[in-house]
């Protein structure tokens, strides 16, 4: 038994006690924002028929200003017959996938064309640091169905990995 009368408790700092009120607020300040508006109980017809009309006239207005945008983009890249889906590949655009169907290239010396460039020339992947013999040797094999297109940067990044698995 403590005889002591100025004895205490731990007492909570006033910090603390701050803190824990501003986070309250904050969680109450940001529920309310998700609270829906009071309305009255009976909405007429009228009234729905004027929010229907508010809501179409703006989604109008929204696509009338989207089409400007669709009709700037590029819809057809004239080299695409080079990404893998014909007989020659871009060296400087084509998935490491289009290398897949000339055996001896994937997965080393595919990656490592993948991984270097970009080439001027069809001649610039021998200069690839680390190329082994066996694969200057599938790279020369093929060589006639290699091209070196100018670089784009949608096709680029997607070099190495495209995201298609099996």
């Amino acid at each position: 038994h403590d005889s002591n009368p100025t004895h205490s408790v731990n007492p909570i700092s006033t910090n603390t006690i701050k803190m824990k009120l501003a986070i309250v607020a904050a969680l109450v300040s940001s529920a309310a924002a998700f609270a829906p508006n009071a309305q009255p109980a009976a909405q007429t017809a009228l009234n729905a028929e004027s929010d229907r009309r508010a809501f179409l006239g703006a989604a109008a207005a929204f696509g009338a200003a989207a089409v400007p945008a669709a009709a700037n983009a590029m819809v057809d890249y004239e080299n695409i017959a080079y990404l893998g889906g014909g007989p020659v590949i871009d060296l400087n655009n084509a998935n490491v996938r289009a290398y897949l169907r000339l055996p001896g290239m994937y997965p080393s010396a595919a990656g490592k064309i993948v991984s270097h460039g970009p080439y001027k020339s069809v001649a610039d992947v021998y200069n690839i640091p680390g190329l082994t013999s066996g694969e200057k040797e599938a790279i020369k094999k093929y060589e006639s169905r290699f091209t070196a297109k100018a670089p784009q940067a949608e096709y680029v990044i997607d070099r190495i990995n495209n995201g298609l698995y099996r």
